[in-house]
């Protein structure tokens, strides 16, 4: 027992490290080919090694209503949410991304609280939700002058609808219960979320050559297939299925601390105390919701 306790432990220090490499990894890739297009070849080759490796297993495809129920969790949770934070990443950095998808836990418990007929809203999450989103004004006060470029608009309002995409399809996800086993359905998931991305990105033209991609582009890619997906999500579903769920959404807090400090280390990103303060009473606002919503649900 004390071994896969350990194990859990290591599993969530992979998901909080590697998940927040992950924003500079996608930045670098998404300045040589479309963002979202990067998003659909990662998504459909993990969700295939993931696939193939329960079907050589002998695992059965789910039945078509089971399907159903994977396509519309791969679509909020990644064609919207992942897609969409990934084509933003063309428009503003990693560590910004970072910080504003720090909301997401936020976000869970809003959904949660309005789609639940036991919780409600209190004193406390209202003043958590004022302080975060007052920790965001904070840091986009240092933005005023790039707010007047369209393409950095665009940027935030991709990472703020990713932010929604992934709170509410958190939510949907945990009132559906699964038959098969949950790696598995994590890889029907980006497989099928992959074609969805690719076939979008065919009908719009927002594709490349791979075989013509930038050196730098692939290493991305490839780091996010193998860290970003293989590495961390499965890290990340063993982690929620040993550990109690409040303690594993610490890695929400320590992303956006590893995305800024390696995006202002590695690509020159901004990073300055007002940027830091405001990441500071974000988290504080995230923190203060969440607490609060737990302590609800009980």
């Amino acid at each position: 027992m004390k071994k896969e306790l350990r194990n859990a432990y290591i599993a969530l220090a992979l998901v909080s490290f590697f998940w927040g490499t992950t924003y500079v990894a996608a930045r670098v890739g998404a300045q040589q080919m479309p963002g979202l297009f990067m998003a659909g070849v990662r998504q459909f080759l993990s969700g295939l090694i993931l696939v193939s490796f329960f079907l050589a297993r002998g695992f059965r495809l789910p039945e078509w209503r089971e399907i159903k129920r994977i396509s519309v969790q791969g679509i909020f949770l990644l064609c919207i949410a992942n897609g969409l934070l990934t084509w933003a990443m063309e428009y503003i950095s990693g560590g910004l991304a970072a910080i504003i998808v720090a909301l997401v836990p936020m976000f869970i418990a809003l959904f949660s609280v309005a789609l639940s007929k036991c919780a409600k809203v209190t004193r406390w999450m209202v003043l958590g939700l004022v302080i975060g989103f007052a920790g965001v004004l904070v840091i986009f006060s240092d933005y005023l002058g790039e707010m007047q470029s369209r393409k950095f608009v665009i940027g935030i309002v991709l990472s703020l609808i990713s932010v929604l995409s992934w709170s509410f399809g958190t939510v949907y996800s945990s009132k559906q219960k699964s038959s098969i086993d949950i790696l598995f359905n994590v890889g029907l998931q980006m497989f099928i979320a992959g074609i969805i991305m690719l076939i979008v990105c065919g009908i719009t033209g927002k594709y490349v050559n791979l075989a013509e991609a930038g050196q730098r582009s692939w290493l991305a890619l490839i780091y996010l297939i193998i860290f970003g997906s293989l590495v961390a999500y499965t890290a990340y579903v063993f982690a929620i299925s040993k550990l109690p769920p409040t303690l594993v959404s610490v890695y929400a807090y320590i992303n956006p601390i590893v995305a800024v400090g390696l995006g202002w280390l590695l690509l020159a990103e901004k990073m300055n105390m007002i940027m830091l303060v405001g990441m500071i009473i974000t988290l504080a606002g995230v923190y203060l919701v969440n607490r609060e919503f737990k302590k609800v649900k009980q």
